[in-house]
């Protein structure tokens, strides 16, 4: 069960990472969008605040740090459409979206204050999806987990680099907090018995 109180984190579901053409492609970005959807628009009903993470990377490439070591092109620069949050899952006014620079939605934003804001706090939940699996999804649910937070990972609402990334990283988060790989179908049984 959803213990304590719950924010959902959907984490960089961005025109660069899902497109068909996307420089940082995640495989089965664009099926996972209506599962996506159908958990957003759940948690709006149950009263769960819904945040979006959105990477970002000014086109000087300041602020890409460690990631220029790869192999990885050009994606999110402000100002593309590559940057933008897909439009079938598009924020809504009341929802809160926090820009990040690195993997780790924590790293440098204010993720914390927001969560504390909506009085979410350590030991309560975070329903976390998106991409990549094996990148964002992964150091956000392992600083959350470092931090006390209760996670529960959507593994039929992320996306990862490869197949075998994507499995491995679930099994990795899980390894961290047994329990917190969950299927769509039952964290949605979870939110409808959701008691703040």
């Amino acid at each position: 069960m959803i213990k304590g109180r719950a924010a959902l984190l959907v984490i960089d579901v961005q025109h660069d990472f899902i497109d068909d053409d996307a420089p940082v492609r995640c495989v089965g970005g664009k099926d996972m969008l209506p599962k996506i959807k159908q958990l957003i628009e759940s948690c709006r009903e149950a009263d769960i605040p819904v945040i979006y993470t959105q990477e970002v990377h000014r086109s000087s490439h300041v602020d890409m740090g460690r990631e220029l070591d790869g192999n990885e092109p050009d994606h999110c620069i402000i100002g593309t459409k590559g940057a933008e949050i897909m439009e079938e899952i598009a924020p809504t006014a009341s929802d809160i979206i926090v820009t990040k620079p690195r993997y780790n939605a924590f790293l440098g934003t204010d993720l914390t204050y927001i969560l504390n804001g909506l009085h979410v706090l350590p030991h309560d939940t975070l329903i976390i999806c998106g991409d990549a699996t094996n990148v964002c999804v992964h150091y956000t649910s392992a600083e959350a987990h470092q931090r006390d937070y209760r996670i529960k990972v959507v593994e039929d609402c992320c996306a990862g680099s490869s197949l075998d990334e994507h499995e491995a990283a679930l099994i990795q988060i899980n390894y961290l907090q047994n329990g917190s790989r969950i299927k769509l179908k039952d964290i949605l049984e979870e939110i409808k018995a959701y008691d703040k």
